[in-house]
């Protein structure tokens, strides 16, 4: 007897298959496909840093490992990561932190989800500005919200403005999400933005969440923390990781700052959906946050140098332009003087001279007309890869 299986799946999973990312990966995935295939392509596509996990980190993890520590970690996360991260925090900020507001997450994209899943119900409001992250869209349809955005001011680095987000609050807002230095456009705010921005939030009873994982990675301007220029911290929600500062995407660590009614409500979320995160992990986090200041100082200066020669490259090249970025590991190139579209200037950079380039209409419409090159390569790299671009161009 022969029987069809019709199974239901969730409107949950339904939303992550939606196509609006159609097309953005498209050009991403086919270069990996010639990677694999030992064809030669350059990566500028992802930001995946090309710089080693600092070696004394990688010692600390393996004799966390040697001593044991491969067992469940407390819900909250270890005490001596999260004593650490307070200690940071506090010094930083000027204000006092307790361990007790730090949890700790696989990663900053899952703290991001755990904490809009726990401020936001289906159908309420969370204003953000675009462009903005790529991997913040699947979040907020898994989340079934509505994502109310206004636009950076993309003539003028990409800069932010208050009184934009003020306009685009909705009776139905619940939640204002913010990310300085941002991706990708490495803009940032300022401290009186911030403080003027949490005030206004505070005053509508609205949460203030802020993505920080470029916090070490700037270059004219220092980073100012969330933390720092809010007056209060009631409505004030920070994330942060150690993916891109310390190069360690693939340990999957991040962190939330908040206060500890609403650390322990991500603690409920957490303890229900991860169930902890892995102990030597922790430790060797709790290590490469002690130890990192000269690392960190080279992790920078390194971004900065690529970021110099990309934008020196750039305008060398006729029909490209761009902004200098103040942070971050990303330049956007405007295309508009050579191509269609930025999806089509990456499809036919990639066919012609194997470069692969992510679409900026990735990060928002007000980027159709842009490309994003992750400066996650050596001068080594983006050297043969913008003489590519530059022959590309000239035919």
């Amino acid at each position: 007897m022969t029987t069809h299986f019709q199974g239901r799946i969730s409107e949950l999973s339904e939303r992550l298959m939606d196509d609006t990312d159609s097309g953005v990966w498209d050009v991403h995935d086919r270069a990996v496909a010639m990677a694999e295939r030992d064809e030669p392509v350059y990566l500028l596509s992802v930001g995946d840093p090309d710089l080693p996990t600092l070696p004394s980190t990688i010692r600390s993890a393996i004799d966390s490992l040697e001593k044991g520590r491969t067992h469940y970690a407390p819900g909250r996360g270890e005490i001596n990561l999260r004593t650490t991260i307070a200690n940071i925090e506090t010094a930083s900020s000027g204000k006092p932190c307790d361990p007790n507001e730090i949890v700790i997450f696989p990663g900053a994209t899952n703290a991001i989800y755990s904490v809009l899943a726990c401020l936001l119900n289906p159908g309420d409001d969370v204003v953000l500005a675009e462009p903005m992250y790529i991997g913040y869209e699947g979040i907020l349809r898994a989340l079934n919200v509505n994502k109310v955005s206004f636009d950076l001011d993309i003539g003028n680095g990409f800069a932010f403005d208050v009184e934009a987000v003020k306009a685009a609050i909705t009776p139905k807002t619940r939640v204002v999400f913010i990310n300085t230095p941002g991706n990708p456009a490495g803009n940032m705010l300022t401290q009186d933005q911030l403080r003027e921005l949490a005030a206004f939030c505070l005053e509508r009873n609205l949460w203030l969440v802020c993505d920080e994982v470029y916090s070490m990675i700037t270059f004219e301007d220092t980073h100012v923390s969330l933390r720092r220029a809010a007056a209060s911290l009631e409505n004030v929600i920070v994330v942060d990781g150690l993916s891109k500062s310390h190069a360690m995407t693939g340990w999957r660590l991040g962190w939330t700052v908040c206060n500890t009614t609403m650390a322990d409500r991500l603690l409920d979320f957490t303890s229900s959906t991860i169930f902890g995160c892995c102990q030597f992990v922790q430790d060797a986090a709790a290590f490469a946050l002690s130890n990192d200041e000269e690392y960190i100082a080279g992790v920078r200066q390194e971004y900065r140098v690529r970021r110099d020669y990309v934008c020196e490259r750039v305008a060398a090249i006729s029909g490209l332009s761009c902004q200098v970025p103040k942070a971050g590991m990303f330049v956007m190139i405007n295309v508009s003087a050579v191509a269609a579209s930025g999806i089509d200037f990456a499809e036919e950079l990639l066919d012609a001279e194997s470069v692969s380039v992510l679409p900026g209409v990735g990060f928002g419409a007000c980027c159709s007309d842009y490309v994003r090159v992750s400066l996650a390569q050596p001068i080594n790299v983006l050297t043969p890869a913008f003489d590519r671009i530059e022959r590309f161009l000239s035919r």
